[in-house]
């Protein structure tokens, strides 16, 4: 494969639909020089392929040999794709006239920069944030992820509130620039996370190598969300709870994780007994099935770990909330990202 400047890469499977629908505006929007549109197809057994060889001639298509989830399909893909920069975009979003520069411009400027991420705003209501990266995303005391514009299920209206670059500490995977030099210097994607939280995983470990995660309001794109797995989705949960659980045991410094975890017990226990109080028996498993999972995974993850720790030492970082957005939103009733971090 050539090698090129940006390689937008779109991960799919089983997403023909979504390709009809979305793919037009990222061949659309990301035509010029140096640019190569490409899609991973994670072996599916609709029509995407073909679909794809009968419309869409200029966009490249890598064939993966089995369906390896969102992670490793990632890794493997890009194992063939030369390239500066890294696009990675799911076959859910919407992009708009000039995406690309703005992300692009900022890492060129700063070669501290890993990886930038865009505005992403729901397509459903164009005027709001989406769940899965928002305005950039953060983390608190105990590992839950959120983001400037997203708090737990609360989506906030775009206002031009977070009409500024900054420094972020997670890129959502839904679109996220990164150098490529960087994305396979850390190790690519951890691929047993198979999906969710894997995007958090890599840009820890970005920045524990002293690299920098920034948000541009100046590249927007609109995201479906919730294009292969819904929200409530019991796989869903489960890959949320147990990679959750990795993502702290291999990042957090090691005292630090004990005393979380102590607390992320007794709230997993609390999540799900409230799914079994709506009646959402397999969600309720779900929750178990995790901590199952994580427990019985010990020794492979302290081996990662001690991996790990060759590349750079775990560490907390500035854009980590020092105070639990559980206890922001239900107790104290906060819903917008300034609220919830005062």
């Amino acid at each position: 494969m050539n090698s090129s400047r940006v390689a937008i890469v779109i991960l799919n499977w089983n997403g023909r639909k979504l390709l009809e629908q979305y793919l037009p505006s990222v061949v659309q929007y990301s035509q010029g020089d140096g640019v190569d549109v490409i899609v991973a197809d994670n072996q599916s057994d609709d029509d995407s392929v073909r679909f794809l060889q009968e419309n869409y001639p200029q966009v490249q298509i890598i064939q993966l040999n089995e369906n390896h989830g969102f992670a490793k399909g990632y890794n493997l893909a890009l194992q063939q794709v030369e390239a500066d920069y890294y696009i990675l975009l799911n076959s859910d979003v919407e992009v708009s006239p000039d995406w690309i520069d703005p992300m692009i411009e900022l890492m060129e400027a700063d070669s501290t920069i890993a990886a930038v991420q865009p505005k992403v705003l729901s397509w459903h209501r164009k005027d709001e944030f989406e769940y899965a990266g928002a305005a950039g995303g953060f983390i608190d005391q105990l590992g839950f992820p959120f983001c400037r514009g997203r708090i737990l299920n609360v989506m906030e209206k775009d206002h031009g509130q977070f009409d500024q670059v900054t420094n972020i500490f997670w890129a959502t995977g839904a679109c996220m620039a990164v150098r490529a030099n960087y994305f396979h210097k850390a190790g690519g994607f951890d691929s047993d996370f198979w999906a969710h939280m894997e995007e958090i995983d890599i840009c820890w470990r970005l920045k524990n190598m002293g690299y920098k995660i920034q948000f541009t309001p100046y590249s927007k794109v609109y995201h479906l969300g919730g294009g292969t797995l819904s929200y409530d989705n019991p796989k869903k949960l489960f890959l949320n709870f147990r990679n959750s659980l990795w993502l702290l045991y291999k990042n957090l410094p090691r005292r630090k994780f004990y005393k979380v975890l102590m607390v992320r017990m007794l709230l997993d226990g609390v999540a799900a007994f409230k799914l079994l109080s709506e009646l959402n028996w397999r969600g309720f498993f779900s929750v178990f099935r995790a901590h199952y999972a994580f427990y019985h995974s010990h020794r492979t993850l302290r081996n990662k770990r001690l991996e790990l720790k060759k590349i750079a030492e775990p560490q907390w970082h500035a854009e980590m909330l020092c105070k639990s957005i559980i206890w922001k939103f239900y107790l104290e009733r906060k819903r917008t990202f300034k609220e919830a971090t005062r």
